[in-house]
């Protein structure tokens, strides 16, 4: 049976806002059908994994009152969100999918999460995430596997697999996530729904053991480019903690975005230059889906940034990360950390600095590289994953195509290989396999150029509405 409140819970962000903050809608009434379709559906997609509904009533109630008052709000007032269980969360449990951390109640925000709050929205909870948030596959010893809610028994993508799951579901209207090697874009592809990666420093991460390293980010998720957009205004903007902070305010990005790329030039490379291994069912999606761009009034020319020297900067630098993050973690807890982050730690402890130097020579080159080749277009279009969705038993694809892949990051590099460019990159929801499996088209554009990448993204998906056919649940 379809719960009366099943429209309102499924409609965009933007709308949702709108009629708040007109007080034709209550913050009280969205966030009482939030939890009662999480109630009655979150059993089957466990997407949702810790939650506060009365805090999140009272929290709606105080909305509420603000607005009777006449006191100025924020862009996403009223809007219940949930946040990443690896995003630290003042006075809510946080576990980062770990069993170290079953029981761990941060004292405060962190800063993505202090932002959202600020900027009006109602927390209910957190979403389920893969330990420590390593792995473009949600699943964990402490709360199990998210599935995809397009079909149950199938991925539902990672590490801000619960994130995309909730958003798809119905269960929050907005939501946010994190992404090294794809951890916005695969979830949001596998699951129908948008995720951007912004360029590093748009949304500062804060607190952060390594403020220099740009291969992290936060970013913002939602079931439509143009919530993705009101989102980011809300967390985009300086802070003075940390280094790589860009220096523009978030609030412009929350401009309507345009419907037509007259005039645009378009890269199209279905498999990153001869570099990545995709599955034929992806590459036929997309085929027919990228003939859209022309018709918006952009050319489109078959080519790729030379990404020479992608994968071992990208490995490089993970591992490294790893090793200062998870070494002595590992060593004092072999037994309850996952042999995929013990087994990348240990690279990292086998590094030299020369390994390091070598990996940020070629970082250097590799970005002057992709910043000459947005001199002569202004977007690049791939795949967002090389896979569809597969069974939430299987911890990541073994092979592709028949093909064996090397190890538990090869099946990621259509996203891995974009991370160390410093580009932004949005997965927009890109067709449908004839199985039914949702397929994400990756928009990646010049460093910095993120409100170009929504503008292509937005006018992509207002003329195919992929994004409105949504999951049977």
């Amino acid at each position: 049976m379809t719960a009366p409140t099943d429209e309102l819970c499924l409609r965009p962000a933007t709308e949702l806002a709108a009629l708040i903050r007109t007080r034709k809608l209550s913050a009280r009434e969205l966030t009482d059908a939030c939890l009662e379709r999480i109630e009655r559906l979150d059993e089957r997609v466990n997407a949702i994994v810790t939650l506060d509904a009365d805090g999140a009533r009272a929290a709606a109630d105080a909305a509420d009152a603000a607005l009777a008052a006449g006191e100025d709000v924020g862009p996403l007032h009223g809007l219940p969100v949930a946040h990443k269980d690896t995003h630290a969360t003042g006075g809510m449990r946080t576990t980062y999918g770990s069993p170290l951390h079953a029981g761990t109640v941060p004292a405060e925000d962190e800063l993505v999460v202090g932002r959202l709050r600020a900027a009006g929205t109602i927390r209910l909870g957190k979403t389920n995430t893969p330990e420590f948030a390593a792995g473009s596959h949600t699943f964990n010893s402490l709360f199990g596997a998210t599935h995809n809610p397009y079909r149950h028994g199938l991925s539902a993508g990672g590490s801000s697999g619960g994130a995309a799951a909730a958003l798809a579901a119905g269960f929050v209207p907005v939501a946010e996530g994190s992404d090294m090697g794809g951890s916005l874009r695969n979830p949001a592809a596998f699951c129908n729904v948008v995720g951007l990666r912004p360029t590093p420093g748009r949304v500062p991460t804060w607190p952060a053991a390594i403020g220099w390293s740009q291969l992290s980010v936060q970013g913002p998720m939602g079931r439509t480019v143009a919530d993705v957009a009101l989102t980011l205004s809300a967390v985009a903007g300086p802070d003075p903690r940390v280094p790589i902070s860009l220096g523009d305010p978030g609030a412009p990005f929350a401009a309507p975005l345009p419907e037509r790329l007259d005039g645009l030039r378009v890269a199209w490379a279905p498999d990153l230059g001869g570099r990545v291994r995709v599955d034929p069912a992806i590459t036929a999606v997309l085929a027919e889906s990228v003939r859209v761009f022309e018709e918006l009034g952009a050319t489109v020319e078959p080519d790729c940034p030379d990404l020479s020297g992608a994968d071992d900067v990208f490995g490089t630098l993970r591992a490294w990360l790893f090793d200062a993050s998870f070494t002595e973690l590992a060593r004092q807890h072999p037994d309850q950390v996952k042999e995929s982050i013990r087994w990348n730690a240990e690279l990292g402890a086998r590094l030299s600095g020369a390994d390091i130097a070598r990996a940020e020579v070629a970082h250097t080159a590799l970005y002057e590289r992709v910043v000459a080749f947005f001199e002569r277009y202004d977007a690049l279009l791939a795949p967002a994953t090389q896979v569809v969705p597969f069974p939430v038993e299987q911890e990541y694809p073994t092979s592709i195509d028949g093909v064996e892949l090397g190890d538990y990051l090869e099946w990621m590099r259509a996203c891995t290989l974009i991370t160390p460019t410093g580009c932004p990159a949005l997965s927009v929801p890109g067709g449908f396999t004839p199985e039914g499996l949702p397929v994400g088209l990756q928009v990646v554009t010049a460093p910095r150029a993120d409100r170009r990448a929504l503008e292509v993204g937005h006018a992509f998906e207002q003329a195919t509405r992929f994004g409105s056919r949504r999951p049977p649940l």
